[in-house]
């Protein structure tokens, strides 16, 4: 099929629209339009917004006539990111684990248990306001989509009070209750176990869409996380794992034969791992800034993308291993350390982050998607790779509206 310059869908009577125009380059990632690649390019366009969503895409001298319009100025335009994988309810600061790792200290797990002391320790509105804090953030970066978890409390009222905080900011919220063994019961994990997969469960579930386990030495193996997951599936919810981060392990393939949404990290995979995500609809989510962080070995992204997996990128921001929330600096690393192209980076951090969050309105700009749209202060979506460091996100529209 020969690639269309413009697509359209229906505007509600009496919505207000807004096309934005003189846009130098638009990645659609819907591959009917502009070049037919993955990403939708398309030369001198323009978008149409109609309430929440966009109603029209195509070459900007084509535009239809609107209510309100917006010139680009020559800048280039890209879905607004999705970061999939976050941790933003806790409190505390890990600077001096950080410096000390940075001085030779190699990274682990354990370093978890000394952000859930201090999230224990502070009140809800002191954890609302952090959530919210690095939401903006992320917002003013162009983040229009964030997922994020618990993990950092461990006791039943604690982690159900980081969901219900999770959830006045966000509707992709994950329990997971299964990041460590809670220090109180360290030399009994199976007790936490039970744990985590009953009262802890029925308090947390009513908050999240999503269940997850960190599958790793060090926190739960692959029957403890079997356990977890199929606990939290029958509560209604869908599994993702934290998968082959520090080492090699079951988790990609525990993630894949649950279906779970997304394996994430998947740094130490074997070809088995790559065949099993090729060939499943579990997304590998790869978060770049935890191997910044910890100076430990990159995910090989070629490695899968050959292989036909679905990849997303994701920040992985927290307090400890990755301490990020610019999905533009993890576009960087991706196509510097971890063999991406430019093309392959955006898409993964836009449509691939949807994929992981099983989305279809977000992370793509064609008629019908929900109106989330980041105008760079650069004419093509490769300085965002090119020109690493630099804050080039010159507007935002989140769900129709500018936010910045």
């Amino acid at each position: 099929m020969t690639p269309t310059n413009a697509h359209t869908t229906p505007t509600p009577v009496n919505t207000p629209t807004t096309a934005i125009t003189n846009i130098a380059a638009l990645v659609t990632n819907d591959p009917s339009l502009g070049d037919g690649s993955p990403i939708g390019l398309i030369q001198d366009a323009a978008v149409v917004i109609g309430g929440d969503r966009v109603v029209w895409v195509g070459e900007s001298s084509k535009a239809p006539a609107t209510d309100n319009a917006v010139d680009a100025g020559g800048r280039a335009a890209v879905p607004g990111f999705v970061d999939s994988h976050s941790h933003l309810v806790f409190a505390g600061d890990r600077t001096q684990e950080f410096n000390a790792r940075m001085s030779g200290r190699p990274y682990s797990a354990g370093g978890i248990r000394t952000t859930v002391a201090a999230t224990r320790a502070a009140t809800d509105d002191e954890l609302s306001a952090n959530v919210a804090k690095y939401l903006a953030e992320g917002l003013r970066q162009g983040t229009t989509t964030q997922e994020t978890k618990s993990g950092y409390g461990l006791t039943v009222a604690d982690e159900a009070r980081a969901l219900r905080v999770a959830a006045r900011h966000t509707d992709e919220v994950t329990y997971l209750g299964a990041h460590i063994v809670a220090p109180e019961l360290a030399d009994d994990p199976a007790a936490y176990v039970a744990l985590v997969t009953g009262d802890m469960l029925d308090a947390c579930a009513p908050y999240a869409r999503w269940v997850d386990v960190f599958c790793e030495k060090g926190a739960f193996d692959g029957d403890q996380a079997r356990a977890i997951l199929t606990a939290g599936t029958a509560k209604g919810l869908v599994p993702r794992v934290h998968a082959n981060q520090l080492s090699y392990g079951p988790g990609v393939q525990l993630a894949v034969e649950l279906d779970a949404a997304s394996a994430d990290h998947c740094t130490h995979l074997t070809d088995a791992d790559v065949d099993a995500l090729a060939h499943s609809r579990t997304v590998a989510t790869l978060l770049p800034g935890a191997e910044f962080s910890t100076r430990a070995r990159w995910p090989d992204a070629r490695r899968l993308l050959d292989a036909g997996a679905t990849v997303a990128l994701s920040t992985d921001c927290n307090p400890g291993s990755s301490f990020t929330s610019s999905m533009a600096f993890c576009i960087a690393l991706a196509v510097r350390d971890m063999g991406m192209t430019p093309d392959e980076a955006i898409w993964s951090a836009t449509a691939g982050g949807a994929a992981a969050l099983r989305r279809t309105d977000v992370g793509r700009l064609a008629p019908g998607a929900r109106a989330d749209l980041v105008l760079l202060d650069a004419p093509s979506h490769v300085h965002l790779a090119y020109r690493p460091g630099v804050p080039l996100t010159h507007a935002v529209w989140r769900a129709g509206e500018r936010v910045r």
